[in-house]
């Protein structure tokens, strides 16, 4: 990490506050990619094309929308009009390079139904991308059957991934045959005879690809997903062996499309480059093979920038979505017209870089755990432990240029003294004595540490230690599973407030029981860091915190961790005037949902409960009165949020 430019950072928030110390401090213009603002009112605003200078609309004025309707806190916002700009910035991207390079082919995209599969998302996937022809990818039979009943389009393109059974397939030929360009990939060597067996039964000739595994492996979470060990894919014998049996069976030309899938949130463009540049010598192959080729499909890959540092950090990219396009337009055009072959119609399987910006996860702070520490003594009593005296000379003689000895001292003489309680050898008074001079230590330590322009590996992120906890009313497990699963960065910041300084540095928990429950590390402007700078909590005043880019993945893995159920759902639609109305709202899970998700037969929990409310009566603990009282709090907790609720 640059300490130098991280300390200049820690001086701004020092200085004068103004709005652009608060988007400079939580990057905001660096990973909304123009979607999202902060106002002069210190307001998060979005901007639904990207583009700024246009009418923008608070997300202050959407939450106080939310709860005149009575609509309760976490909810998830969605934004049709950001979608349908991620979509238009993808087709003109690339056909801005076709037309560039002169390509002879034409570009069309598929979303990957995994990626999110709720049905709002698919359906305004279809509907805006249909102007260009955007397609759907299906990896299983149920996706398959949601992207037929909502494709509409005979010119999109329809993938048809994942492992495949008769009915799968049967369904896939009866798309082709309805007029669907509809193509089943192959992902394994024991699906041909299958797909050549229905297709004769039900007379459709199908239309066949092959997923092959690349050597090229890719920086990042997911870099598995490529390479010799790959799960998926043909390697190169496997390869030829299909292309012989459909030789023989004299349907090779049935064969029109390579896939191959490097990874989700590939951070590097040259890696991007080497994929494809091994990927179209295969398609080169196929085509001298006499197979009919039409199609590349690159799969997925195309980065978000979540940290906005536009590097080949892990959350990152080091790339733009012209380069992306105009790379990979290169790379095919550079092989194939060395042999003359035609230019293949491009498919991307781009899930994430569409519909990340989509959703905004807005939730409400419900409590905080400040750190605090007492004034000290300045003189121990005498019958104090010789340890307790150690610990408090090191408060005394620390100073700047002997930081990390004091630092090791003072957590050996506090451990040494937790011992010594642990045997009965001093008091509980003694102990607590003890740790808050431990602490008045530590807190000196940082004071002194942030005046050194190199900070010594052992104290790096020793403020951590110090750090407040705000308990945020979401799930982690929920809707952030991500976060919690592989280390995943999202901008969270505050969306109010931001003309104010922030004072505290925070750790966010959840409200689960659950240790894991919480997030300890954010987006920086040169690195990751572990705490969040906050405002301080306002009695009786709500303060609301967003965590950005969550539409990609997150809906589709949460899961009922402590039975916490889907938040609150709101769609949004921006006029061109600045307007904002609410198109679409879908409540959260109540109790009685997750329960039933579960197993639970609810009625039998109502009928059970109220037998041990009439038993309670008979008992003499309480009166017909009060039952009636106990049994309407039940059916209430039954019907009612599982976050929450003021």
């Amino acid at each position: 990490m640059n300490h130098t430019k991280k300390n200049k950072v820690n001086k701004t928030i020092l200085e004068r506050w103004q709005i652009d110390h608060a988007r400079d401090l939580y990057g905001i213009n660096k990973w909304s990619s123009g979607y999202f603002d902060i106002s002069k009112k210190g307001e998060v605003v979005i901007h639904p094309t990207g583009k700024k200078g246009k009418k923008s609309v608070s997300l202050m004025d959407i939450i106080s929308g939310i709860k005149d309707r009575g609509l309760g806190m976490p909810v998830l916002l969605r934004f049709g009009d950001i979608l349908q700009s991620r979509i238009m910035r993808l087709h003109e991207s690339f056909n801005h390079a076709i037309k560039e390079y002169g390509y002879q082919g034409i570009y069309r995209g598929v979303y990957p139904i995994k990626v999110n599969q709720q049905q709002q998302v698919v359906e305004e996937v279809t509907h805006f991308g249909s102007r260009y022809h955007h397609g759907l990818e299906a990896g299983s039979k149920a996706e398959l059957i949601a992207a037929i009943s909502l494709l509409k389009d005979p010119e999109a393109c329809l993938i048809c991934n994942g492992y495949k059974d008769e009915e799968f397939i049967d369904l896939g030929l009866y798309a082709k045959k309805m007029g669907f360009i509809c193509c089943l990939v192959i992902e394994m060597p024991s699906e041909l005879p299958l797909i050549l067996e229905r297709a004769k039964e039900l007379d459709i000739k199908p239309m066949i690809g092959i997923r092959i595994k690349i050597s090229t492996k890719a920086g990042g979470h997911w870099t598995e997903s490529s390479g010799d060990k790959s799960i998926f894919g043909l390697n190169t014998t496997q390869l030829l062996s299909v292309v012989d049996q459909l030789r023989d069976a004299n349907m090779l030309d049935c064969l029109q499309l390579l896939h191959y899938h490097l990874g989700s949130q590939i951070p590097n463009i040259r890696d991007i480059r080497l994929a494809i540049t091994e990927a179209i010598r295969v398609y080169e192959g196929l085509v001298l093979e006499g197979a009919s080729m039409k199609y590349l499909d690159l799969g997925g890959g195309l980065a978000v920038d979540y940290d906005g540092s536009h590097t080949n950090f892990t959350s990152s990219r080091n790339y733009s979505l012209d380069e992306y396009c105009a790379d990979i337009i290169e790379v095919i055009m550079g092989t194939l017209d060395e042999k003359g072959i035609p230019h293949p119609t491009i498919i991307t399987e781009s899930g994430r870089a569409t519909v990340a910006y989509y959703s905004v996860l807005l939730f409400n702070v419900l409590d905080a755990s400040c750190f605090e520490t007492y004034p000290i003594p300045s003189k121990l009593p005498e019958e104090s432990h010789e340890l307790m005296f150690k610990l408090m000379d090191v408060m005394q003689v620390l100073h700047i240029k002997n930081l990390q000895e004091c630092y090791n001292d003072a957590i050996y003489y506090r451990d040494e003294i937790r011992q010594l309680f642990k045997h009965g050898s001093i008091t509980l008074r003694e102990k607590a004595l003890c740790e808050n001079i431990f602490w008045n230590v530590i807190q000196k330590i940082i004071k002194e540490v942030k005046k050194l322009k190199t900070i010594p590996q052992e104290l790096e992120g020793i403020e951590t230690s110090i750090a407040d906890i705000y308990y945020g009313n979401f799930s982690v497990f929920q809707s952030v599973p991500d976060s919690w699963a592989i280390g995943h960065l999202f901008p969270i910041m505050p969306v109010h407030r931001l003309n104010e300084t922030p004072t505290r540095n925070v750790i966010l928990a959840d409200i689960t029981c659950d240790c894991d429950g919480k997030i300890d590390r954010f987006i920086d402007q040169y690195d990751v860091k572990n705490t969040l700078p906050l405002h301080d909590l306002k009695l009786d005043e709500e303060y609301y915190l967003g965590i950005f880019l969550v539409g990609a993945y997150q809906e589709t893995l949460g899961d009922l961790h402590n039975l916490l159920g889907d938040t609150n759902i709101v769609s949004i639609k921006i006029s061109k005037e600045g307007d904002f109305e609410f198109i679409k709202e879908i409540e959260g899970d109540s109790v009685e949902d997750v329960l039933s998700y579960v197993e639970y037969d609810t009625k039998d929990m109502i009928a059970r409960f109220r037998n041990l409310a009439e038993q309670s009566i008979r008992n003499g603990l309480i009166t017909p009165k009060e039952r009636k009282k106990i049994m309407n709090a039940f059916r209430s907790g039954m019907r009612g949020y599982t976050y929450f609720e003021r």
